[in-house]
Formats: structure tokens, C-alpha cells, sequence
């Protein structure tokens, strides 16, 4: 699953934040669930729009996120 096909950037949605197939839910609304505990299956139970591929692509943006961060300090 290639996450580029699933996260999108628009300037006029959401102030330009990463967001899952243009939705108004962000990657950082996905990963905030997560990280207070919500599991894949709540967070599909709450949000019937998304998909077990949206959250992983969350998680793989998020990931490439923070390894290109720790690149550049490098």
C-alpha cells in the first residue's frame, strides 16, 4: 500500500494538513485516536468512511514523516 495514494494535501482544506482522501479528517486526527488508545476497529466503528488502509496510511506517512525529520538532523 503506497500512502501517496491515500493522504492528501489541499491549502484550502483543513489549513493544508495532511488529510485521508481529501476528507476533513487529518492524519493527525487518526494518529491522536490512536495514541489515547482507540483501536483500529473503534476508530472504523466511529468513522464509517474510513478504511483499515486509511489508518495504515496514516501510520506510514507518519513514519516516512519522522524519517525524514531524523535525515535532516543528521
Amino acid at each position: 500500500m503506497n500512502y501517496q495514494d491515500i493522504i492528501t494535501i489541499d491549502p484550502g482544506k483543513r489549513s493544508g494538513k495532511p488529510c485521508i482522501r481529501g476528507l476533513r479528517i487529518t492524519v493527525y486526527d487518526i494518529l491522536e485516536y490512536l495514541a489515547s488508545g482507540m483501536s483500529n476497529e473503534e476508530i472504523l466503528e466511529e468513522f464509517d468512511y474510513l478504511t483499515k488502509d486509511d489508518i495504515q496510511a496514516c501510520l506510514a506517512y507518519a513514519a516516512d514523516r519522522e524519517r525524514l525529520q531524523m535525515a535532516n538532523c543528521a
